[in-house]
């Protein structure tokens, strides 16, 4: 099964070539070049993860993209893609995961991308398991989700191969 990506960006060169190197890399990607177009798409459809530039139709055009993207059902990993890095807790408080700052080697993006699909239905994996230990009696243990350390274990696998 492929892992779906929704890829959000103004800029057209950037939209297209960042989705031919996640496409060769494995991925079924869509994308918006519009924050609100992104939205729809993000009703619409479901995705592993959402990717969005900041910057687009307004200066916080991409908050409204995260916003979407963690309010889905289905709760994509979301990331910022940025040449304006910032600390900003406002997109913390509204779910990205992690911040991408352009341009970036090809292979660490994907490299990022893969740890951060893991770490993230890590998580995802949790929360439902924790959901269903809080709702039944049964005294079984659950199983242990993946350590935070999986992760980066696939990314050390990766750079050393």
């Amino acid at each position: 099964m492929k892992r779906r990506i929704l890829l959000v960006d103004d800029e057209l060169a950037i939209l297209l070539t960042l989705k031919a190197v996640l496409e060769m890399s494995g991925f079924e990607v869509d994308t918006a070049a519009t924050a609100r177009e992104a939205r729809s798409r993000i009703k619409n459809h479901e995705y592993h993860m959402v990717i969005t530039d900041m910057r687009m139709e307004s200066e916080k055009a991409g908050l409204d993209v995260v916003r979407a993207a963690k309010a889905a059902p289905y709760k994509p990993a979301v990331a910022m893609l940025t040449a304006f890095p910032f600390a900003d807790g406002e997109l913390r408080q509204a779910g990205m995961d992690q911040m991408l700052v352009k341009p970036m080697n090809t292979n660490d993006l994907i490299l990022q991308l893969e740890a951060l699909l893991v770490s993230h239905e890590d998580k995802k994996r949790k929360a439902v398991e924790l959901a269903a230990d809080a709702g039944s009696d049964a005294k079984t243990p659950a199983r242990k989700p993946a350590s935070k350390s999986s992760a980066k274990k696939i990314v050390a696998a990766s750079r050393e191969s």
